[in-house]
């Protein structure tokens, strides 16, 4: 059984902050060591709230080396590996920093995220099977007899993976391909955004009417909806999101 480990990152700033907490596990020494950091490092960044304050959160070498429980050398070359797609820069003398983009950066992913999953969307109306659109209204079941209000943070995460879903069910391994690394960024802010100005609860009911849309085939209906949803977070973000600046 493997043993969870927090890697605790501080923010490098004079200010007392909360460090930010990455969920790592031993790396089982039977495959690349190299691969293995890279992906749980990647996954821990993309489950990690890297939006909570505006301090910069440094990488240590040893606290990873520790808590996945090897050598330094496959912590350096997965980080090489994430620098070169954008999630970590290395800044001279002082270390290497989870890479967080600027509001406009932002609101150009979202955007980017709107035009890729509605074409899933569409897509799916095509290639998915019944009881694959089917399993999407399963994913609120837990919201049915209360407010996504009163349990955010599953909530959040019911909303996350059902725009995940929607990406799969197009059966597009570019457009899964081309989303990955969107993804991280733009999942950081729906968990920051979903609990403000009652977003959940709409949310909700845009999901809905997305289902139907889906279950009906309605391939126009469907791709318009998707890509509307996702152009209101890029207009709320780009009004209100200042702590993006």
């Amino acid at each position: 059984m493997s043993v969870q480990r927090q890697a605790e990152l501080s923010p490098t700033t004079a200010e007392a902050s909360p460090a930010l907490a990455l969920s790592l596990q031993p790396i089982n020494a039977g495959a690349s060591l190299r691969d293995q950091a890279y992906a749980m490092l990647r996954q821990a960044i993309a489950d990690a709230d890297i939006y909570q304050s505006r301090d910069e959160i440094r990488l240590d070498e040893r606290v990873l080396s520790e808590a996945l429980g090897v050598s330094r050398t496959p912590i350096r070359e997965a980080m090489t590996l994430l620098e070169q797609e954008g999630f970590l820069r290395t800044v001279p003398r002082r270390g290497i920093y989870i890479m967080r983009k600027t509001k406009r950066e932002i609101v150009e992913m979202i955007q980017m995220w709107a035009a890729l999953e509605s074409m899933a969307a569409r897509l799916a109306t095509i290639h998915a099977r019944d009881e694959e659109i089917a399993q999407l209204r399963h994913m609120f079941d837990s919201f049915r007899d209360t407010t996504p209000a009163e349990h955010i943070e599953e909530y959040s995460d019911a909303n996350i993976a059902f725009h995940q879903a929607i990406v799969q069910l197009s059966k597009s391994q570019i457009i899964m391909d081309t989303i990955r690394n969107i993804f991280i960024h733009v999942r950081a802010i729906r968990k920051m955004t979903i609990s403000q100005s009652d977003r959940a609860a709409r949310s909700i009911v845009d999901h809905l009417r997305i289902i139907e849309a889906l279950e009906r085939r309605d391939t126009e209906l469907a791709e318009r909806l998707v890509r509307q949803h996702s152009l209101d977070l890029a207009d709320y973000v780009e009004r209100y999101c200042d702590f993006l600046d």
